[in-house]
């Protein structure tokens, strides 16, 4: 059966394992169910902004935008990526009411281990959401702020101990660190200076999470419809915004806006 459509992110639902819907347009196709069957995803020559549907003839920016949206969304401001700098408090803010939906809202600061532990943000009606996307295998939550930037303030002091970032192939690979989350969140919390103790989590939970899969790749090629135009494989597992085949890893957040047929 073939589906054609404008590819979206991955969407998933916390589950044991996790759920997971491959998105064409207003398409969902759930991916569990696919294991074990060879699929093909072939690019079809178009590119649409993930943001207002416009054709381009190529993307500008991480979030796949076309020039119009990237120039002018808060999305593509460069506080989404480093929130410690956001200006919402200057007045200087893209669009007021998002940043007073997206960055004036309470937001987690929190441990993840998905290849070694990393500390990292986000809003907190996201969290769940934004771990699986990560591939954690593993979270607990620090804390919680008033907003985005007090948030990334404390990302910045608590990335010198530890890394605010995954190694994506070890994580594909099922990698992780033998680390102990709540020994680690207390070391951390002691470097922090005495104000932030204020907005701490009491008796924070480990949130366990798992993923759907059938093996694990020893080795990692990244598969991408900039080099292939067809890319194939058995489906093996699903983890993050990857689609592990046989042949390889596919992102499929880095390649939302592409047109698509989706064959199995």
């Amino acid at each position: 059966m073939k589906h054609i459509g404008i590819l979206q992110a991955l969407e998933h639902e916390p589950a044991e394992p996790i759920q997971y819907r491959l998105r064409l347009d207003d398409e969902k196709i759930a991916l569990n169910e696919l294991l074990g069957q060879r699929i093909e995803i072939s690019f079809l020559d178009e590119y649409r902004c993930i943001y207002c549907g416009r054709k381009t003839k190529k993307f500008y920016g991480k979030n796949n935008s076309c020039y119009p949206c990237f120039r002018d969304l808060p999305e593509n401001d460069l506080c989404i990526v480093k929130p410690e700098l956001c200006h919402y408090h200057q007045g200087t803010c893209r669009d007021a009411t998002f940043g007073e939906h997206h960055c004036m809202q309470p937001h987690i600061v929190y441990l993840a281990l998905s290849s070694d532990i990393k500390v990292g943000i986000t809003r907190k009606t996201n969290m769940m959401k934004r771990w699986i996307d990560q591939g954690a295998t593993q979270a607990v939550a620090i804390m919680e702020v008033p907003s985005r930037k007090d948030a990334g303030d404390i990302e910045v002091i608590l990335a010198q101990h530890v890394k605010d970032k995954t190694n994506w192939r070890k994580m594909l690979k099922n990698e992780t660190a033998d680390c102990d989350l709540l020994a680690t969140r207390a070391e951390l919390v002691a470097k922090l200076p005495e104000p932030y103790h204020a907005y701490l989590i009491p008796d924070p939970e480990i949130i366990p999470l798992t993923y759907p899969s059938l093996s694990t790749l020893e080795k990692i090629t990244s598969l991408s419809l900039d080099k292939q135009a067809t890319i194939s494989g058995t489906l093996i597992g699903v983890k993050a915004q990857y689609l592990i085949l046989d042949s390889g890893v596919f992102q499929v957040r880095k390649h939302a806006g592409y047109k698509v047929a989706f064959a199995v």
